[in-house]
């Protein structure tokens, strides 16, 4: 695992750099804010833990900067505020997870490790291959063979999660709240449309049904 740290405090500085390379975690240690995007925009990390109380730029100003920029490794923000608002805004500015100052070095360690598998999970899951398809997750793009089909945002929400689900009856309720909230106004042929017009783009023309209706209980997303 490859870290960069951007911390002030020589003293906590010094202490975090030792026992990370004591746990066979390599450290880069730059010690003023204006460092960290470039930092991190050009050397590959695999965690940031950033200080949010940075000399030049703040660790959140620098974490809401990268991710305005597409920067998707995991970001950990150390601070010695400890209110729900301030967790709040640290997670707003993009930070992945938080951690309260003065903490038990044997708690950043569990979260480094958490936040390396949820890295590992996300890549793993990036690109979804079934039949002739493949779904790109994080472009957002599916396949069949080497042609593009177009999906809107929605349509690639709903074939997203019943990919993820393949094989097994999607609830409506499920579809209603993961895609578009329980409290949303949706009806049950709003839904029913977003399933023809699925249909039309990925079925084969053949009389081949992918997307499986379970009367009174949802779909299913069939293997090709």
């Amino acid at each position: 695992m490859r870290v960069l740290l951007a911390e002030d405090d020589e003293r906590l500085g010094n202490l975090t750099q030792y026992m990370l390379k004591q746990n066979e975690i390599s450290v880069e240690w730059i010690k003023n804010g204006t460092e960290i995007f470039e930092y991190a925009m050009y050397a590959d990390y695999d965690i940031l833990i950033l200080d949010w109380m940075m000399p030049g730029e703040s660790g959140i100003e620098a974490c809401r900067r990268l991710r305005k920029n597409g920067y998707e490794k995991a970001i950990l923000i150390l601070t010695a505020r400890d209110g729900v608002e301030d967790r709040v805004t640290g997670l707003d500015a993009g930070a992945d997870d938080y951690l309260t100052k003065p903490f038990e070095f044997a708690e950043l360690l569990a979260r480094l490790r958490a936040l390396a598998r949820r890295s590992t999970q996300k890549i793993q899951q990036e690109i979804i291959e079934f039949g002739s398809f493949t779904l790109n997750r994080t472009a957002k793009i599916l396949k069949k063979k080497d042609q593009v089909i177009q999906l809107s945002p929605r349509e690639f929400q709903i074939f997203d999660l019943l990919v993820q689900n393949i094989g097994i009856v999607v609830p409506r309720d499920v579809l209603l709240d993961r895609i578009w909230g329980y409290e949303s106004e949706v009806s049950s042929n709003n839904i029913d449309s977003y399933m023809k017009i699925l249909r039309k783009k990925i079925e084969p023309g053949d009389g081949k049904v992918l997307i499986k209706t379970v009367r009174g209980v949802g779909y299913r997303l069939e293997a090709e």
